[in-house]
């Protein structure tokens, strides 16, 4: 995507911070650049903190993981654009969530947590948020910025996002792309990347879009850009991605339409100008989080882990029908609702493991759980087959490579392609004994550290300072139920 110069509004005979239609009149304070977002816990890069994990017993005990990321994002955001205020129990406060937080305070939003551990915010309505006078540190999360992007392609001012080592990394063309044909523009670095500014537009008009590839966070992103767009903005995949959103927004009151499109695609739809309402949330326990004690009791014979209240949405509950598949004694138990979101406790024992060829179509809904299934994977009996792959190359690291390296030094047999990946395991678990580069990734350090606790040897990741990003506390966690990880 090319660069575009910054663009004034001044074209608009309005006065800067004065808003078009339905939106509001709002002070707009002068932006100044080298002033960061002060947060609680900053995006700064933090000291490499190396973590080894050796063979454990059993793990055994009831635990409940951090809450969900992705509805945590959505749950600070929408709150931040309704009427009144909204009340949210059990939001993760990992660093992405709390750069959330800082960046929607930035933008006028009251974003806070209270002395009952309840987190409250008020919303300015849609089309209000106000002009930042400071960077907006989106910290390592990729879900954060593209969404938060669109919601501010949409107002009529600019900002200035930036990220973590890992993010400034990651491609945010996809994203732009449609935003642009919705009248924003955005200057970033070459290949779309942050840091950049984004120039809000005040005459946005409704499109309707075709994801070249499944993204939920693009998606998002453009209906969010809808909210305050005149008309109907449309979003058509081929392929299911998590529908987070569209889930959310009914429940804040916003009338979302999900049809069948051509071709057996899903359209999902919003009418600009509706107003939020705002209502109390209860954040699941994340999935994502969730596979990792998951995968963890499942390769350490005689295990017994109890799971609860984990959200089991069904666009994004891949990862738990693939490892049943694989032989895992996994029981959803207690299923209910809260909040449009269906949820359960989940009693998971340890097993013996076979290789399956994950079907390729299951990609967008387990995406993030390819890392910790490569380590279940490694432990099985046969080879598992992964197809579709594509995603893992720009998240927070090519997930997919680092996975390959870090199996391969661990003593594990696999092929590799563009997107694919086949595990060869030998039914029992594999030597281990390796240091393995982590690359700033979440996901990729706390997958081998599950595989630690079952291999011959320990393992080793260079650095597990981010796993805070979206699992603080996992360590602590993961060593009351009997695991053995430490400092290295």
């Amino acid at each position: 995507m090319k660069d575009r110069a910054c663009q004034t509004k001044e074209s608009t005979g309005r006065a800067p911070g004065e808003t078009a239609g339905r939106r509001r009149r709002y002070g707009v304070a002068p932006f100044t650049p080298l002033q960061p977002i002060p947060t609680p816990m900053s995006a700064k890069a933090n000291a490499p903190r190396p973590l080894t994990a050796r063979r454990s017993g059993p793990l055994t005990g009831t635990v409940r993981v951090p809450g969900d990321k992705s509805i945590s994002h959505r749950a600070l955001m929408f709150g931040a654009l309704a009427l009144g205020e909204t009340r949210i129990e059990g939001l993760l406060e990992g660093e992405d969530v709390l750069n959330t937080a800082a960046a929607l305070r930035a933008l006028g939003a009251e974003a806070e947590k209270g002395a009952d551990g309840v987190w409250r915010t008020r919303g300015r309505g849609v089309g209000g948020l106000a002009e930042p006078s400071q960077v907006l540190d989106m910290g390592n999360s990729g879900t954060a910025a593209r969404l938060l992007m669109g919601l501010l392609s949409t107002h009529p001012f600019t900002s200035f996002m930036t990220g973590d080592a890992s993010l400034v990394k990651r491609p945010m063309a996809r994203v732009t792309t449609p935003l642009e044909r919705m009248g924003a523009s955005f200057v970033l670095r070459s290949a779309g990347r942050l840091p950049g500014a984004i120039v809000g537009t005040d005459r946005p008009v409704p499109i309707e879009y075709r994801l070249p590839v499944a993204s939920a966070q693009v998606k998002s992103a453009i209906l969010l850009a809808g909210l305050n767009t005149p008309g109907r903005t449309t979003v058509i995949e081929t392929e299911p991605t998590r529908d987070h959103t569209e889930r959310m927004l009914r429940h804040f009151g916003i009338d979302v339409r999900v049809e069948e499109a051509e071709g057996g695609a899903l359209a999902a739809s919003v009418v600009g100008h509706g107003e939020l309402t705002a209502r109390d949330v209860v954040v699941p326990a994340d999935p994502s989080s969730a596979a990792f004690p998951a995968v963890a009791a499942l390769i350490r014979p005689d295990s017994a882990v109890t799971l609860t209240g984990v959200g089991l949405n069904p666009r994004r509950a891949g990862v738990y029908e693939t490892l049943r598949e694989m032989g895992a004694d996994i029981a959803f138990t207690n299923a209910r609702e809260e909040g449009g979101e269906p949820l359960a406790d989940l009693v998971v024992r340890g097993s013996a493991l076979k290789g399956v060829e994950v079907p390729p179509e299951r990609a967008p809904s387990m995406i993030d759980e390819y890392p910790v299934l490569c380590a279940a994977a490694a432990c099985a009996d046969g080879p598992t087959v992964m197809r579709g792959l594509a995603e893992l190359r720009v998240k927070e690291s090519d997930r997919l490579a680092m996975m390959a390296a870090g199996l391969e030094a661990c003593g594990v047999r696999l092929e590799m392609g563009e997107d694919w990946l086949v595990v060869h395991g030998t039914g029992r678990p594999p030597k281990g004994g390796a240091t393995v580069a982590t690359a700033m990734d979440h996901r990729i350090a706390m997958s081998f550290l599950v595989l630690g606790l079952a291999t011959e040897e320990p393992v080793k990741v260079d650095d597990g300072s981010f796993i805070d990003t979206s699992f603080p506390g996992f360590t602590a966690l993961m060593n009351g139920l009997g695991a053995e990880i430490g400092e290295a």
